[in-house]
């Protein structure tokens, strides 16, 4: 009996139809033998390599996903016929606005087309767009694209494109579309996977992020690690945001952000969090050159910001100032907050003498103090200012403080 299925159709009913038209070997490997890779790319590569094994003259195939990222609406996932690795574009936002995306087939698919198919072999000089003209020219002689519908609603797309003269053959066609509801489930969860590493990262940084994902979700879960810790502050915000529109105070924050937090991530430095106009950073001991990192990110930030104030001064406005706190330290690094909502942060002695040495910036007037252990660590001591010793709200000894030179 067994063996008779194996020889036969295995279909299921559904509200589209039968499914699959004829059960074939790659639908088992989709559905059963994926489990245990990570990242669609991979699974498009490989499932191209036996869609061709099997018969069916795949030369170029696509995944085009729309994406909850900060910086990128979507990406595009491309393989072509002799590639080992898929290449992997992203999109910024705002393409979906331009000519070329309005009129491309993926666009249409989204706009609710249930197929797009293009025979390419008759395509006359000036006589067709950009994208179907570059697929002819490369020797593609039909392009299919169809939607991937994940979860309430959300399409992404598929394209398959072949070399063979005449284009697909029915058979192919059928051997193509019945891969799609497999292909939607197993490209439904690495997305998903993508999307969850994605946000965790936007919005608690890259390491949290994997300690999170990792399972350190559990109230007062972490480790005390030592960092080098940095926390900036943005000065006379209040009365900015007093007085100028909601959309310029949001636009300048974001430039503020963007002069500080690049050059920090940049050296491998880890932004805890975003607290009104100021940031909490740390750059973890684990890294020789942590110290070293932490203040070549500043003199960056700080080059970023005399750019920034250059335009603020040219429009007729006050220039940007901030005050910078370093030191280094312990500090327990972990899960913290209530039953339900919890904040993955740093806190410690360590931590509360930066953020005093942020705040005695507004006394001596110098917008970046350090304290003398991260100058001992970093080694910095004869390229800095020594201010002296000064008493720090809460702290039992006094801490010699020191700054960047001035001028």
């Amino acid at each position: 009996m067994s063996s008779f299925l194996n020889r036969t159709k295995v279909a299921v009913e559904t509200d589209e139809g039968i499914w699959p038209i004829r059960r074939r070997r790659i639908l088992d490997w989709l559905v059963n033998e994926t489990r245990n890779e990570r990242f669609i790319d991979n699974i498009l590569v490989e499932m191209c390599g036996k869609l061709m094994a099997a018969g069916v003259p795949v030369a170029r195939a696509t995944l085009h996903f729309r994406t909850n990222h900060p910086q990128w609406i979507g990406a595009r996932i491309l393989w072509k016929e002799g590639l080992t690795e898929a290449k992997i574009d992203t999109f910024a936002y705002g393409v979906e606005n331009t000519q070329e995306f309005l009129t491309s087939p993926i666009n249409a698919i989204h706009q609710g087309a249930e197929e797009v198919r293009r025979q390419l072999e008759n395509i006359a000089d000036g006589d067709e767009d950009s994208f179907y003209r570059e697929l002819h020219d490369s020797g593609l002689t039909e392009y299919i694209a169809w939607p991937v519908e994940h979860t309430f609603g959300k399409r992404h797309v598929v394209t398959f494109s072949t070399s063979r003269p005449g284009g697909f053959t029915s058979e192919h066609v059928d051997f193509l579309r019945d891969l799609l509801p497999a292909l939607t489930l197993v490209s439904e969860i690495r997305l998903k996977n993508i999307m969850a590493r994605t946000l965790l990262q936007t919005y608690v940084g890259p390491h949290a992020s994997e300690h999170i994902l990792s399972g350190a979700t559990t109230r007062g879960s972490g480790a005390t690690v030592g960092a080098a810790i940095m926390i900036c502050d943005l000065r006379d915000f209040t009365a900015i945001s007093d007085l100028w529109p909601r959309d310029d105070v949001i636009h300048l924050l974001n430039d503020y952000f963007d002069a500080i937090s690049d050059p920090v991530e940049r050296y491998g430095g880890e932004i805890l969090k975003f607290m009104g106009d100021g940031l909490l950073a740390i750059f973890p001991l684990a890294k020789e050159t942590a110290c070293l990192d932490l203040l070549q990110a500043i003199r960056e930030g700080q080059a970023s910001m005399a750019k920034l104030n250059e335009e603020h001064i040219r429009m007729g406005r006050d220039p940007l100032r901030y005050g910078v706190g370093v030191h280094v330290g312990d500090v327990m690094y972990g899960n913290i907050g209530s039953r339900r909502r919890l904040d993955f942060t740093v806190i410690g002695p360590a931590v509360n003498i930066a953020s005093r040495l942020e705040n005695l910036t507004k006394e001596v007037k110098r917008p970046v103090l350090l304290s003398r252990a991260f100058v001992e660590m970093a080694g910095c001591a004869k390229d800095m200012d020594s201010l002296g010793t000064f008493p720090l709200r809460g702290l039992g000894e006094p801490v010699d403080v020191f700054a960047f030179p001035e001028g």
